[in-house]
Order: C-alpha cells, then sequence, then structure tokens
C-alpha cells in the first residue's frame, strides 16, 4: 500500500475533503509561497469556467495534459461559471482552486480586493518569463502591477467584408481609413423605394453585436485615462469617433436604422446578420471565422485590421480574451499554481486549446507553432496578434462601470438627444473619476 503521510491521516480523520487534502495545501517554502506537489502526489483539483457543450470538452481535453507531468492528479472541470458565480463561491468560502473567466472587465476587481490571489511570489519564484506573452495581453491581465491573473488565449478584433457585396459596388480592396469606411459603407447600402434599408454598408450603432466603445477607441487613437489616472475620454479623439458614428447614422436615419437593425438575427446564430449577407462590413473577433465556416460556408468574405482615423495607426486594433486565477480560499494553492503556470505556457496545449476553440493563442511560442491551423482570414488576426499594436481592455478598480458609462452615453448622443458632445463626455468623464473615488482604491 502506498504510505500515508500524517497530514493525509489528520486530513481522512477531519473529513476534509480530497482537495483540502492535496500536496501544497498548506506547506509553503521559503519564499511564503504554497509548495508544488510532488510529481507521483495524488491531489485533486476544482476548476471553474463559463464553457458549455463542445467547447467546454475542448477545454477538459486540453486539461488532461497536466497528467503528463502530474500523472495522479484529478481535474474536475465545471462549465457554465460566470464571474457572479466565481465571485459568489469566493465570499461563501467555496471557492475553485482555479478559475477561468471570460472577461477582463473586472480584473481591476479582482487583484484589487484580492478576490484573485496575487502570483507574482510564484513567478518570481519560479523565475517565469513573462516577455514570452505580447505586451497588450500582459496588460489586461494585471492591474497597477499586481499580477492576480494569467492568459489562456486572447480575442484580437479586426473587419470583416463581404467580397462580392464590396465588388458590386466596384471596390476591390477593404477600406483602411476611417474616410474610406465611410464611403464604402455608403456605397454597399442597398435601399428600397421606399428608403428602408435592405443592405447596410456598415453598422455603427453602440447597441449592434461588437461595437462596444473599446473595439473602437483604439482605430481613433482614443486614451481611457490620462496620464495620472484620471478619465479621459472627453479628449479629442472620443470626439472625432463619435462624431464619425454620427454621421454614418444619420445617413441612414436614427430611425431607419433601428427598424432595419431590429429585424437582424442574433449575434451568435446561423441569423447573423453578416452570414446572411445583410451587412457588407463588420467589426468581429477571430472566432467569427468558426461560424462563418460552420453556418454560412457559401458567404465570400475577407477580413483585414479596421479602418483607422491616421494610416500610421493602421493595424491597431482592440484584444482581450480568457483569463485564470488562484481564487481567494482556494484550498490547493501550490497545485493551483501548477496548473495555471501550465495553461500559460505550455505550447502544446495552447496550441490544442487555439485550434479547438478558433481564439488567439497568447505566447509568442504558440503564435509561430507550425501545428496552429490558420487559415487566410484567421491569419489577419494572428499578424496582428504580433505586431505590437494592440491594446487591451482598460483597466480600474470599478469593474466594467466605465464603460458601461461610456457605452449608455454613446447610445444617447446616437440617437440625436445629446446636443453639446463635448460637455457631454466631461459628465462621464466626472462620473467615472467619482465612482473611482469611491471605490478607495
Amino acid at each position: 500500500m502506498r504510505k500515508i503521510s500524517r497530514a493525509a491521516l489528520l486530513c481522512v480523520a477531519a473529513a476534509v475533503s480530497l482537495t483540502a487534502c492535496s500536496a501544497g495545501a498548506g506547506k509553503s517554502d521559503q519564499s511564503g509561497t504554497a509548495a508544488a506537489p510532488g510529481k507521483d502526489d495524488k491531489f485533486s483539483l476544482t476548476v471553474w469556467s463559463n464553457f458549455s457543450g463542445r467547447e467546454q470538452d475542448v477545454v477538459t481535453k486540453a486539461l488532461e495534459n497536466f497528467k503528463k507531468k502530474y500523472p495522479n492528479a484529478e481535474i474536475k472541470h465545471e462549465g457554465s461559471q460566470d464571474d457572479d458565480k466565481i465571485t459568489a463561491g469566493i465570499r461563501s468560502g467555496n471557492p475553485p482552486d482555479v478559475a477561468l473567466s471570460f472577461t477582463t472587465d473586472n480584473i481591476g476587481q479582482f487583484c484589487s480586493s484580492g478576490s484573485f490571489q496575487d502570483l507574482k511570489p510564484y513567478i518570481d519564484r519560479d523565475k517565469v518569463d513573462l516577455g514570452q506573452i505580447p505586451d497588450a495581453v500582459r496588460s489586461y491581465t494585471e492591474y497597477k502591477g499586481n499580477r492576480c491573473a494569467m492568459p489562456v488565449l486572447s480575442d484580437v478584433y479586426g473587419l470583416y467584408y463581404n467580397k462580392d457585396i464590396l465588388a458590386a459596388a466596384g471596390i476591390t480592396a477593404p477600406p483602411k481609413t476611417t474616410a474610406e469606411l465611410l464611403d464604402f459603407a455608403k456605397r454597399t447600402t442597398k435601399k428600397a423605394a421606399d428608403g428602408s434599408i435592405e443592405v447596410a454598408g456598415f453598422i455603427p450603432s453602440s447597441t449592434f453585436y461588437e461595437n462596444r466603445p473599446q473595439m473602437w477607441a483604439p482605430v481613433f487613437g482614443a486614451k481611457w485615462q490620462t496620464a495620472d489616472g484620471k478619465s479621459s475620454v472627453s479628449s479629442p479623439e472620443w470626439q472625432e469617433m463619435l462624431k464619425f458614428q454620427k454621421d454614418l447614422i444619420d445617413f441612414y436615419g436614427y430611425d431607419n436604422l433601428e427598424r432595419f437593425r431590429s429585424g437582424l438575427g442574433q449575434e451568435y446564430s446561423a441569423d447573423n446578420a453578416f452570414h446572411q449577407q445583410k451587412v457588407a462590413m463588420m467589426v468581429d473577433g477571430e472566432f467569427r471565422t468558426a461560424f462563418l465556416k460552420d453556418q454560412a460556408p457559401t458567404v465570400k468574405y475577407g477580413t483585414a485590421p479596421f479602418p483607422t482615423s491616421k494610416p500610421d495607426l493602421y493595424g491597431t486594433g482592440f484584444t482581450t480574451g480568457t483569463i485564470v486565477g488562484v481564487p481567494k480560499g482556494a484550498k490547493n494553492t501550490g497545485a493551483a499554481w501548477e496548473l495555471v503556470k501550465f495553461l500559460s505556457f505550455d505550447t502544446d496545449t495552447i496550441v490544442q486549446l487555439a485550434n479547438g476553440l478558433k481564439n488567439i493563442p497568447h505566447t509568442k511560442a504558440a503564435l509561430a507553432d507550425p501545428k496552429l491551423e490558420v487559415d487566410e482570414n484567421f491569419k489577419t488576426f494572428i499578424d496582428m496578434a504580433g505586431n505590437g499594436k494592440l491594446q487591451g481592455n482598460p483597466v480600474t478598480p470599478i469593474g466594467d462601470a466605465h464603460i458601461k458609462a461610456v457605452g449608455d452615453f454613446i447610445a444617447t448622443y446616437q440617437s440625436g438627444k445629446v446636443s453639446d458632445l463635448a460637455a457631454g463626455l466631461k459628465d462621464v468623464d466626472k462620473q467615472i473619476d467619482d465612482q473611482i473615488a469611491k471605490s478607495g482604491k
């Protein structure tokens, strides 16, 4: 029989769960970090994520790769666990050992509150080279130097365009500037005799699919904060961005565009407007290539970086991704960190996940790995991921409240209810600054 340690006997006597009895649960090394399990130790880890269905199966299979290093590890992967459930688990004292979050919106809250444990001591102890991760990805997985999370794949956003619709309008290449986007959108729009829209060249409405402010800001060079941490959404770049959107909305007519938009299919369905060739161009992430292959294989389309307000900005865009951390109160911190590190840096596993989920690898080695499945349209996003121009989510201690404040204002402005754009945006700046001040962080 395998020799049972005194610590394990105490766990059994106390009727504590297998996870709590895992190696590394209560042992610390000289750095103050929980010790890693031994290669032959038997232990259990519970992993929560928001994946479901086929995607959950892909992630579960990838998690099994961890057993190459720890053959006696048992990993329980529970899907459909969003940030609210993760937070509730932490507050109740019953968190998972490892948590994956779909959004980076809450990274500021996770790090500043201690909900996700600080990983820097483990990174320093194990001499982890964070330089393997592109700068933009590194930026959205930490807050003010507190690295409480690591990346697990990325999303990169660019332009999708219908080749047939553009060709019918005499356009042979996708737009590179926002001026071209405005022109091409008008030229590819089709209206019925009564003026109603049949095909929209491009829909700039803030409530349409991926048209969130963080997607748009990089291509206009718009920054969320000043150097001293104050909100800067009233800057000239933000005003230029909103005026561009309003000009195109006015071309359609707000009410006319809203009638058309309300009749379009849901974003993540086969009735997606781009799938149905109801829009000529749109902003979306690399994952759309998989949806198009599955749900609209006959649509002839191309991808490109999103058009920018200035030529030197071309190639920039928004990036975000899934993040992984060790929640406060996790019972097996040492082994949990080993799994986090594995998911973050094991190239074969990263490529396996990228091919299975059709997301972008988050390390330089995986981006260049020959086993990565890359076609012409997916290559656009791979190239953008490595060009050094991408920007991540704005990180604050108030979660996504600042993004919501800007989004709410944009919707109001686009509807024509705001007469003074500059003054309205200054009010949003104050609202965001006040919320951050009240957070005390």
